[in-house]
This record gives C-alpha cells, structure tokens and sequence, in this order.
C-alpha cells in the first residue's frame, strides 16, 4: 500500500508543481556555475548506494571544500539562489524521481552519506537499511532547524557525531519498529506543518510513543516541557 502511495503521490506532486519546477530549472541553469541537478551517492535500502537528486544549491566541488558532506547555516558554499532553496525544502522536490523510481519513498529516514550514515550508532544503522529512504520523516522533522544547531556550536564535527546522530538514530529506529500507512499519512501532515512552524514539539502530540530527549538535546530543539 505504501509502495502504491508514493507512486500515485509522487506523480501527481510532479504533475502539479511542474509550473514551480520547471523555472527553477531554467533560472539555475543561467545563474551560479550552470549547475541545475545535483546527483550524490546516498546509502539506501539494504545498505546499497544510489544517487539522490536535487537542485544544485552548493559549489561543485563542496563535497571537498570546508566541511565536507556536513552543511552549516550561512555555508558559503552555498550559492544565492541555493540559500532559499534550502530554507524552503524545494531544492529536495527532485526526489519526488527517487521516490518513482523506488529507491525512496515519501516517508522514511533521510538518506545520509556514507559519512553521516556510519555516524549513527550501528544499532541504529541496522534498522534504517531495513526501509526505503524518505523525502521527508521523523529525523527531518525533528531536526528541520540541524544547520542551525551546528552553526551555533564551536565543534560543529562532534555536536554532530556525539550528539545529534545517536538521537536521530533513535528516532529512526523508532520509525522502522512504527512504520504503516497510517504513521506514513501523520508524517505527511507534520511535515506540512513543520515547514509553515518552526515548533516540532508538535511531534509528540501526533506520536506520544517517540523518544524523549534527554535535557541538552530538548534545549537544542528548542522543545521546552515537550
């Protein structure tokens, strides 16, 4: 059923956005470097790696430059049109090709770099490969504002590895053990309401059952008494 969600979701959102899409297209290709896809090896289901699309919103060869697969708020890396790309979540409609082609689905765990991926915790990695890659899902929606956090501390690399992927892992752990189409249509309706509110305590008025963090990670999230 999931499987026939996507598909039918999926074409549709590239039916109706296609007026949105395509002069984005055109206006990328005449700006920055020319770039208007981006294509990145992101480890999907199974542990098998496939690429990923998006709209070009980085440097060529940002891969290599500063901080590597791992983004920053105020990246310089970033190219101007690509700033409010990503602040939207447009630059990541391209997946919405992922997701017909089955290497993604509309909800499930980011699909991470080689890099980012071997920073969850190995228990937390087992049980991501058991699912397909989302466009959206628990993890990024409870970590919409992760560039942010990373900006603001001076070890980006360690609050990053230490701190944020052991509880993201937790998280997707929580959705591979929670996974059905109903968590699948909540998840759409969160992320809808996500992108308009910056409060993601909200999460755990749809899900109860989801991991608390502990006191540094709920002031990091800005959750209060959530």
């Amino acid at each position: 059923m999931q499987r026939l969600l996507d598909i039918l979701l999926s074409g549709l959102a590239l039916l109706l956005l296609s007026p949105l899409l395509v002069p984005i297209a055109i206006v990328l290709r005449l700006t920055g470097e020319g770039e208007v896809f981006y294509f990145q090896d992101r480890v999907g289901k199974g542990g098998r790696m496939f690429k990923v699309y998006k709209f070009a919103t980085m440097l060529k060869n940002s891969a290599n430059i500063g901080t590597g697969t791992v983004t920053l708020k105020n990246d310089p890396r970033v190219l101007p049109l690509g700033k409010f790309l990503r602040k939207s979540k447009i630059n990541e409609l391209p997946q919405l090709i992922n997701i017909l082609n089955g290497t993604m689905s509309v909800i499930g765990p980011r699909p991470q770099t080689q890099r980012c991926f071997d920073a969850f915790p190995v228990q937390s990695q087992e049980a991501i490969k058991l699912v397909r890659p989302g466009l959206s899902g628990i993890g990024s929606i409870v970590f919409r504002d992760e560039e942010e956090m990373m900006h603001q501390d001076a070890d980006p690399d360690r609050l990053y590895d230490d701190v944020i992927m052991p509880y993201k892992g937790r998280l997707e752990e929580w959705y591979q053990h929670n996974q059905g189409v109903w968590t699948y249509v909540l998840l759409i309706v969160l992320t809808a309401w996500v992108i308009v509110s910056s409060n993601v305590a909200v999460a755990w008025r749809f899900f109860p059952s989801l991991p608390r963090p502990d006191a540094d990670m709920a002031r990091l999230l800005h959750l209060g008494d959530a």
